[in-house]
């Protein structure tokens, strides 16, 4: 043995003080450090500083820059806000998305050190990004290869789905599993692609509830839930956007200086089509970005070099610590436009592919309704009456849907050949077993409606809803209004049940002195009917028109309810069968129902149109003057004698 080995080894009492404070500041090193305080740094400075993009899981490996996707710069700045606790992400495709919760997770190893849960759809999705991405992002980054051991490493305590770290763990599951979700305290939730996870975790319920409720312990909880959208009304990354500030990315106009969130109906392009081999190729060329504010287009070169910035059209839920982000394809540096345009050429025939470039390209919901047009379609084409009623008008009926606690009811009117006008609509609020509300629908049934001439019309037959909780009440309060031709309508659903059926006498509430007209409709016969008509592009027969007048109340509500429903066909033990289903996001559909009964009652009353037509017309008769007849007087004397 050495000399200097010899006295390395002898006990602490023959070593000189500096010896002995040299081995314990080693032995202490590395727990010391452990209490160093965090850098100044925000998600995105940690990531321009420390961050590393590997090979394998990215177009541009090398040191992260913030600068190449400025995008991201606020969404993960908003983490490090202490205001903020909940952060959300709807983005398509190829924006970086990944990447933002990479940065965030590496950030909290190395500088907020916590326990985290980072959920994917499935398991096997977990344990996928566990290895493409995880664990590349911590081999090549010095400050995370320094606190997380290897997987292979003797005496490792992490596994593929686990990363421990100094001061915390990584725990990565799928949204199915719900001992994973359910079992330790976690101060972070990181979600991925939100929109395709279990609707249920075994039968616990909601996976992110069941997560979040983890969270309650730590008053510095931050939760970040990021996917590409998918259907609308079933999409709950849809639902968490619209609970937070409601961010978009927006470009300015070099032209005009204001500001727009780019989508796919503002890009202006031309195409031509090709066949090579029974295949069709699209030459495409891309004029720009149309400014909706003054119409300059810009092409797509220039747009990328101006400014743009986040704007919420919710900034008041930042008060509440709710941030959320919208993005779409036309933002990303890694896909230029053409390329956008080219997946909907080619998917533009095929719903299902194309609701897949509407949710990775657009980053758009997809809403699948046939052929039929959408609300801002439908708001598109609205037009100005100059008066109440539009010329072409010959006739007016009324639709009545009874809720609870209201009547809706739209006035329409018919015209040759089909064609309708959407003359009003409105709600009398009350419920419907008190006269009042009876009497406020008085005057709009008794109402004169009247062309810019100033000859009228009147309602000539109205239809109400039977059904509800109020059926004695409706047939009580149209049998004291059958002089007005107002009716009981009772609905029928069902294929093949025709639109007018027999009418029966109903006696109320048994009361055989009482009675009333009851007349049944097949509903998806008239609704089949009614979207059939609406997409008619040309005015003319079975054209159906509508007010831009405000005071008329044909808004995006009333275009929400009145294209609600789509026909599916349904597979059912007797055999396929076509049924009506509610579109989703659509909440009500009272608007298709009183459009519903106003065609109906138009069916069941057949009037003569070209007679009616005629009668209109005519110029009106004038009333013969009746001259008065003279009377003879006798003269009087003063004394009331005749002369």
């Amino acid at each position: 043995m050495t000399f200097q080995k010899q006295k390395n080894e002898m006990p602490h009492f023959y070593k000189t003080r500096s010896q002995i404070a040299k081995d314990l500041n080693k032995t202490i090193k590395n727990a010391l450090s452990y209490f160093k305080p965090p850098e100044k740094l925000t998600v995105d400075e940690w990531a321009d500083k420390y961050r590393v993009l590997s090979p394998e899981s990215s177009a541009e490996s090398g040191p992260w820059r913030t600068d190449r996707t400025p995008y991201l710069r606020e969404p993960m700045r908003a983490f490090t806000d202490p205001k903020v606790k909940h952060i959300t992400m709807v983005a398509g495709s190829q924006i970086g998305k990944s990447e933002m919760q990479l940065n965030i997770i590496g950030y909290i190893i190395d500088q907020a050190p916590g326990s985290i849960l980072y959920i994917q759809p499935n398991l096997d999705a977990a344990r996928k990004f566990s290895k493409q991405r995880v664990a590349p992002m911590i081999r090549d980054s010095k400050k995370l290869k320094s606190k997380v051991h290897n997987v292979k490493s003797r005496g490792s305590a992490n596994t593929i789905l686990q990363k421990s770290f100094p001061g915390g763990i990584l725990t990565m599951c799928g949204s199915e599993s719900a001992a994973a979700l359910a079992s330790t305290p976690t101060r972070y939730i990181v979600g991925d692609e939100r929109d395709r996870w279990a609707t249920s975790a075994g039968s616990e319920g909601d996976p992110w509830e069941l997560a979040k409720a983890r969270q309650t312990t730590f008053y510095n909880q931050k939760s970040v839930e990021v996917s590409t959208p998918t259907i609308k009304g079933a999409s709950n990354i849809e639902a968490a956007f619209k609970d937070g500030t409601q961010e978009r990315w927006c470009h300015k106009c070099p032209a005009c200086g204001e500001y727009t969130n780019i989508v796919f109906d503002l890009v202006r392009f031309t195409y031509e089509t090709r066949k090579v081999h029974n295949k069709e190729f699209y030459d495409v060329t891309i004029h720009g970005f149309a400014c909706p504010h003054c119409g300059t287009i810009t092409p797509e070169s220039e747009i990328r070099k101006q400014p743009a910035k986040w704007i919420a059209e919710n900034p008041a839920a930042y008060a509440q610590g709710h941030r959320s982000f919208w993005l779409n394809a036309f933002s990303s540096p890694w896909t230029p436009w053409e390329k956008v345009v080219q997946a909907f050429l080619k998917a533009r025939k095929d719903p299902e592919k194309l609701k897949v470039v509407f949710n990775t390209m657009f980053g758009e919901l997809w809403e699948d309704r046939g052929d039929l047009a959408d609300e801002d379609e439908m708001l598109a084409r609205r037009e100005v009456y100059e008066a109440e009623l539009p010329d072409g008008v010959l006739a007016l009926t009324c639709g009545v849907d009874t809720q609870d606690n209201r009547l809706e009811y739209e006035v329409v009117g018919h015209g040759l050949y089909g064609e309708t006008w959407g003359i009003k609509k409105g709600y009398i609020m009350g419920r419907p077993d008190t006269d009042v509300v009876w009497q406020r629908l008085d005057d709009v049934i008794d109402h004169v409606y009247r062309f810019a001439n100033g000859r009228g019309l009147k309602i000539m037959i109205t239809g109400v809803d039977s059904g509800g909780h109020f059926t004695q009440d409706v047939y009580e309060q149209c049998r004291l209004r059958e002089h007005k031709h107002v009716f009981p309508i009772k609905g029928k659903g069902g294929d093949g049940i025709p639109f007018i059926g027999k009418p029966s006498r109903i006696y109320i509430k048994g009361d055989k002195r009482k009675s009333v007209w009851l007349y049944s409709i097949g509903v998806d016969s008239g609704k089949a009917t009614i979207m059939d008509n609406l997409r008619v592009q040309e005015p003319g027969a079975k054209y159906c028109h509508f007010p831009k007048n405000d005071e008329l109340m044909y808004d995006l509500n009333y275009f929400n309810g009145l294209i609600s429903e789509k026909m599916v066909l349904s597979k059912t033990k007797s055999g396929n069968r076509w049924t009506w289903e509610k579109l989703p996001g659509h909440r009500a559909n009272e608007a298709l129902d009183c459009r519903n009964y106003a065609l109906a009652v138009f069916r069941i009353w057949d009037p003569d149109m070209l007679a009616l037509e005629k009668r209109l017309k005519e110029p009106p008769k004038q009333k013969a003057v009746v001259k008065p007849k003279k009377r003879t007087v006798k003269n009087r004397n003063l004394s009331g004698d005749s002369w």
